[in-house]
């Protein structure tokens, strides 16, 4: 029985960098700490280093060639692959899976796992599942045929990545787990992070020179000096596997990117803080797969509602995949652009002129750029969410809770110039008394209303009109901003529902299936404003955006798209408030149709909607307590949806008769406004 230790490892760690080379005690490689300790097994009879072909390794190779150690190079990310790879080169009968980032390795417990193995029928043998040792001492061992038919029938890029999932969750294999007598796991010896190699380095520093002292004297090292230890406690211990690669990446892009991404709204924060998979492989029809590999249902936001039309449309993709092979930027412009003009004007018969950018907050900015530039005026009288710029976040420079209604609460104006507060007046939507009086204490200095058609409810006692009304008789501009309204119920803006003609609108998000684009339409005497000041950009001129919104609309006219995902929302709507009924569980339903929501009207609503998202991503489900409707959510994928839903909804309420809801939920609620991370 040829028992072959295999050690993965590689200079370009997700978290730490080069970490195998980093020096512990005595101004030493820490893989060399790791290949010298694991060598005084007596059971083992070779052990091999597996790392990537990536040029990255050569260091790495170099060294550990240098030790005399064997070293294959295989697959980067396949690391199942590169398991395989090297046991079969290497004849192994037993397998012996050990990581780089564990120079603690005890050789004790390295072959008291294998005489387990040894002693056993099991396929399988380790000491972590569940772990009852330092996370940094992890063994498995396996046979080869175990490897192999894992090699054969492991198709997720998780299973690939973490090499042993397949085994352990396929249901094949015989499985035992070796426990220490005390629990330990919740010690931290491994080295993912600065922090951890900071304490394994002092561990390493006090028995300097000696390098093969046992884990029980670094116990007793823990008992002596815990302070040693104490740099890493707030780390997660993840097995290798537990921990998502999607969370691991979240992690690393916090420390380098302010707030993590460019989206507030695609935070894990504000969807499950410390499980959320947090980044996308691909994404198809109203399916998303993480970077493990794994698929869920998206229903929940849709791309934050860019695509209606569902992921990766074939139409539109190839539209732009063609546009690609054609060239998307030249000297020349392209002539997409006066198509996609021409067929909104055609959309909106009151507008004559248009002009594109690429994203919602960029054509707010330009709609409101135009406005003044058109009037004369300042003021902006705003009604509802209307991106980042300037202008608009200089409503909280004199009250920081004056967008509370109309986007997430907490957001600060740092960085918008004093001299902008008091120019955008904020007013709630269908109350006509409101605006009036906004209006009149303002006389003659209001250069535009900027506001959304409809957000949670519909307008009110012919509201739209009124305001429309109020704007002619003051000489102010009505812009309605469409970029989450536009063409959800209607074929084009949601102001054609309710016969209401603004002087100028926007579109964005969903008017490119997923493809940035945007536009601002409006009436000629307010649009030729645009040549009196400057509204340029190099990006607004390439074509994948327009072509892409050309397809789009083609697509939406022919499928009658609003029809179909409004059916959709309000079937949802129903079901949700059903379910709420079913189980005596008060909720409110609101938004769009096809922008629907709910939710609950009871104090530990946060809690609630947090276990939703918990338990339903544990189902397949990217679900919380909204769902952007697009026409790929079939009939039987919201039936799903609705029968994983149920018990989750029977739980909350048993919390509602006095089970804790903080018994049941995994980590820290999801947050309910804006917050800073880093």
């Amino acid at each position: 029985m040829n028992v072959v230790a295999i050690v993965q490892a590689r200079m370009d760690s997700t978290r730490l960098p080069g970490k195998t080379m980093r020096l512990v005690g005595f101004e030493m490689p820490m893989i060399k700490a790791l290949l010298f300790r694991l060598s005084q097994s007596k059971e083992i009879d070779k052990i091999i280093l597996a790392t990537s072909v990536d040029i990255s390794n050569k260091p790495l190779t170099n060294y550990v060639t240098e030790l005399r150690y064997s070293v294959y190079q295989g697959s980067e990310n396949n690391v199942l692959d590169r398991y395989y790879q090297a046991a079969k080169k290497f004849k192994a009968d037993v397998v012996v899976r050990i990581t780089g980032d564990c120079p603690l390795i005890d050789p004790k417990i390295v072959d008291d796992v294998i005489r387990a193995y040894k002693s056993s029928d099991a396929d399988y043998v380790s000491n972590v599942n569940p772990p009852t040792y330092p996370d940094g001492l992890d063994v498995e061992v396996f046979s080869f045929s175990a490897l192999e038919d894992a090699w054969k029938g492991a198709e997720t890029l998780f299973d690939c990545e973490h090499v042993t999932p397949y085994i352990l969750n396929s249901g094949k294999f015989e499985i035992e787990n070796v426990c220490n007598n005390i629990d330990f796991s919740d010690e931290r010896w491994t080295v993912d992070e600065i922090e951890d190699y900071e304490v394994v380095k002092s561990i390493f520093d006090h028995f300097s020179p000696k390098i093969d002292f046992s884990w029980l004297k670094v116990m007793q090292l823990r008992k002596i000096d815990p302070n040693i230890f104490s740099k890493n406690r707030h780390l997660i211990r993840n097995n290798g596997s537990g921990i998502n690669t999607g969370q691991k990446l979240w992690e690393r892009a916090k420390k380098i990117i302010p707030g993590g991404n460019m989206l507030l709204s695609k935070r894990p924060e504000m969807f499950l803080p410390d499980q959320w998979p947090s980044y996308f492989s691909k994404s198809k029809g109203c399916k998303v797969w993480d970077l493990d590999g794994r698929e869920y249902i998206d229903m929940s936001i849709m791309g934050i509602g860019t695509n209606i039309l569902g992921y990766g449309n074939s139409e539109v993709d190839e539209a732009v995949l063609q546009a690609v092979k054609n060239g998307n930027m030249s000297t020349f412009n392209c002539p997409e652009e006066v198509y996609l003009a021409e067929e909104l004007i055609d959309i909106h018969p009151w507008a004559d002129m248009v002009r594109f950018a690429r994203s919602g907050g960029e054509i707010n900015s330009i709609a409101i750029r135009i406005a003044r530039s058109s009037s004369g005026k300042d003021k902006i009288a705003i009604c509802g969410y209307h991106g980042w710029h300037d202008w608009y976040l200089s409503t909280n420079l004199n009250n920081d809770r004056n967008l509370d209604g109309h986007l997430l609460p907490g957001l600060r104006a740092d960085g918008v110039p004093r001299g902008l507060t008091g120019t955008t007046l904020p007013f709630n939507y269908n109350d006509i008394d409101q605006l009036e009086k906004l209006i009149k204490n303002n006389h003659g200095e209001i250069a535009a209303i900027m506001m959304e058609v409809s957000r949670n409810e519909g307008p009110k006692d012919d509201y739209l009109q009124k305001v429309r009304d109020l704007a002619s008789e003051n000489g102010i501009i009505l812009i309605f901003d469409e970029c989450t309204s536009g063409f959800r119920e209607v074929f084009g803006g949601l102001h054609k529902k309710y016969n209401v003609e603004p002087d100028m609108a926007i579109f964005a998000k969903a008017l490119g299936n997923g493809y940035a684009i945007s536009a601002c339409i409006g009436r000629q005497e307010f649009m030729e404003a645009a040549q009196q000041t400057f509204i340029s950009s190099t990006f607004w001129t390439e074509r994948i955006g327009p072509t892409a919104a050309l397809k789009t609309l083609e697509v939406m006219e022919r499928e009658k798209s609003w029809q179909t995902i409004t059916q959709i929302g309000n079937n949802i709507s129903s079901q949700w408030q059903s379910l709420a009924d079913k189980h005596e569980l008060d909720i409110s339903t609101w938004g769009l149709p096809a922008l629907s929501g709910y939710t609950f009207n009871l104090p530990n609503a946060l809690s609630y909607k947090t276990l939703i998202t918990q338990e339903m991503l544990k189902k397949g489900y990217l679900a919380a307590n909204s769902v952007y409707a697009c026409t790929e959510h079939k009939q039987e994928l919201v039936d799903g949806y609705f029968t994983e839903l149920d018990p989750i909804f029977a739980t909350i309420k048993e919390c509602e008769d006095g089970l804790d809801i903080n018994s049941l939920l995994e980590g820290p609620l999801c947050h309910s406004g804006f917050k800073r991370l880093n």
